[in-house]
């Protein structure tokens, strides 16, 4: 069977690659401190060593819309283009052509049909920053063939938080079951709290702090309860108009499992959002992987804070 070698949920900032990799005179100050993050969190997955990515995002409205927008989709093509113009235009973001993973695509597909998921799928997506992001900050190399997986959380009416995680869970069973000697990592990227384009979008901080630091610890400690408790598409709203981006961090912590305790969390506060990344080793921290706690990610955030 395959193996799951780690599932990594993180936040995705199509600003992170321009932040990077400009000339020094023309970088924002937290660019070293966010590069270093990064980097950092990027061997987690080098660690893990896979053969193939199963990725989650989701569509900034670049091809789907209002008028046909799918719950859950699987990619199915052998290659994918990635990066549309307005994101390279704005963000500054490069092109890639991503190999795909056939056989996986449809045996995925497939196995979340038969565990009763009403699956849409493509064979000409086209990929944009949600997945586009995680291979710039986990894999730049992008040599690892991908297999995408889209959820809709942006076109109401959207799936339940709780429905996001029960996929999520449908999807390890899937892999764990995959005939191959394949190892595998799942890969899939939100938000934390989150404004685009309303009044609180420019804040000191991300629009509701108080959810992200319950959102990390919840994540983080496996805690799936408190959030099917605490997290509605109402109160995800009032944290941010596009804080729906968490429900994808919800079904990574499906893919992980419950009571996952993560094996490495990290975070920073950049001046209107908190970038967040956390990994856990499916079968085991592999030697020499990198490792972060809860406690030592706290203890520097009480290191740096006024």
């Amino acid at each position: 069977m395959a193996e799951l070698t780690a599932v990594l949920a993180s936040t995705h900032h199509p600003f992170y690659y321009k932040a990077t990799t400009s000339p020094p005179a023309e970088r924002p100050p937290f660019a070293a401190a966010w590069q270093a993050k990064v980097e950092a969190y990027r061997e987690t997955l080098t660690a893990a060593n896979p053969d193939v990515l199963v990725m989650v995002g989701a569509d900034h409205f670049h091809q789907f819309f209002l008028d046909g927008y799918p719950q859950f989709l699987v990619g199915k093509a052998p290659r994918y283009d990635a990066t549309f113009y307005n994101e390279v235009r704005e963000f500054g973001l490069p092109t890639y052509v991503l190999q795909g993973h056939t056989e996986l695509s449809g045996y995925l597909l497939q196995g979340l049909l038969d565990r009763d998921f009403d699956m849409a799928f493509s064979h000409e997506l086209k990929i944009d920053h949600s997945i586009v992001c995680p291979i710039i900050t986990t894999r730049p190399q992008a040599d690892l063939p991908v297999v995408p997986v889209y959820t809709n959380i942006f076109a109401p009416p959207m799936p339940s938080p709780r429905r996001f995680y029960q996929l999520g869970r449908a999807i390890r069973e899937v892999i764990d079951a995959y005939p191959s000697h394949l190892k595998v990592a799942a890969i899939g990227t939100g938000h934390l709290s989150l404004e685009l384009g309303g009044p609180r979008q420019f804040g000191e901080h991300g629009p509701d702090p108080e959810f992200d630091r319950k959102a990390i610890e919840w994540l983080a400690t496996g805690n799936i309860d408190a959030i099917l408790e605490n997290v509605t598409h109402e109160s995800l709203s009032a944290a941010g108009n596009a804080t729906a981006g968490f429900m994808d961090l919800i079904l990574m912590l499906g893919v992980a499992g419950p009571d996952a305790v993560a094996d490495y969390i990290d975070e920073l506060d950049l001046f209107h959002t908190r970038e967040m990344y956390l990994t856990w080793y499916a079968n085991g921290v592999p030697d020499g992987a990198p490792v972060r706690s809860l406690a030592e990610n706290l203890h520097e955030l009480e290191a740096v804070a006024p």
